[in-house]
């Protein structure tokens, strides 16, 4: 059957074909662009999604998707179905679930969060093993994060659920977010290897540094600002990719560095904390998500407890200047 609107010729669809697990597999394959990866994800052979996407192709009389090399490309009614599609399945999803009411006790969901692997360790593992006891059943995947362009693009794709970035990455984009915590720098050195005295500024500038420079974009950051603010510099020796090979590699060594001090509180049994000597800017961060999940219960759930875990879990540290006057 054909209808026209404006002069094009429209295939009208049959919906008498179509069924919950076609729009599930259209939602995966939307989601990953890759076959093999959508079939993963919904449990499924990849013969047994390829069976269904063609029979999605018979029901909307389109491609749909146009392979690649390096998966599928979607069409422009792909696209188009895309967030129509999860409005819609989230809206059944939440039928289901109990008309809008969730229960964490019960519930068996799949939930994503992206974050650098900071945010991992130093806050949502310890957030996870709190979940465990009174969601039991809710498994939560948890990526790294490389790239928050990228990171935008998988929120409005659905791949994830919420994820972690500094704030000013989102200020005045599309996207929803509330600020849940605010890091400042603190020093950390091997253990006992500052002999117990507080740090001044001029052991602090002959010392040798190690810093993250994530993008390896060179060898300053937030520190060299302050530092250079009041006519001082620093020797910076390596600067690695992340915090967490950060701590590790000041545990082993006698360099210093300067790190968040969340993260540095879960490894204080492994490196001394001590007080910067010049004020060293912090940063903010947020959590995110996009408006398609936003009243979503077990996403909405999930961030409730992820806001209310990060505000009761300011560290509590001691540093070296605090044994001094203590």
């Amino acid at each position: 059957m054909k209808s026209k609107d404006n002069g094009a010729v429209i295939h009208a669809m049959d919906d008498k074909k179509l069924d919950l697990n076609l729009l599930l597999a259209l939602e995966a394959l939307l989601a990953e662009l890759n076959v093999t990866r959508a079939a993963r994800r919904l449990n499924l052979s990849q013969p047994a999604l390829s069976a269904q996407l063609s029979r999605l192709r018979a029901v909307f009389a389109d491609e749909l998707f146009i392979p690649t090399s390096r998966g599928v490309l979607p069409t422009a009614m792909a696209s188009e179905l895309q967030t129509p599609l999860r409005h819609a399945l989230d809206q059944m999803r939440g039928i289901i679930s109990g008309a809008h009411i969730f229960d964490p006790a019960n519930a068996s969901i799949t939930l994503a969060i992206a974050s650098s692997d900071y945010m991992q360790v130093a806050v949502l593992l310890p957030f996870l093993l709190e979940l465990y006891l009174v969601a039991p059943n809710v498994r939560v995947m948890l990526r790294l994060m490389h790239d928050s362009q990228v990171v935008r693009a998988d929120l409005e794709r659905g791949v994830i659920d919420v994820a972690f970035l500094q704030s000013e990455d989102v200020e005045g984009s599309d996207l929803r977010y509330e600020d849940v915590l605010f890091e400042r720098y603190i020093g950390i050195a091997r253990k006992h290897s500052l002999s117990g005295l507080p740090m001044s500024l001029d052991r602090f500038v002959e010392a040798t540094h190690i810093i993250v420079s994530p993008r390896a974009d060179g060898f300053r950051g937030a520190t060299d600002d302050a530092l250079s603010a009041i006519g001082r510099s620093r020797r910076v020796a390596f600067a690695v990719s992340s915090f967490v090979s950060l701590i590790e590699a000041v545990s082993r060594c006698e360099l210093i560095a300067m790190a968040p001090e969340r993260l540095a509180a879960r490894y204080s049994d492994r490196v001394d904390i001590f007080t910067p000597p010049v004020p060293v800017a912090g940063f903010r961060i947020a959590m995110v998500w996009h408006d398609s999940t936003h009243s979503h219960p077990a996403r909405l759930w999930l961030r409730s407890q992820l806001a209310a875990f990060c505000a009761r879990t300011a560290p509590t540290i001691r540093t070296i200047e605090d044994r001094v006057t203590s």
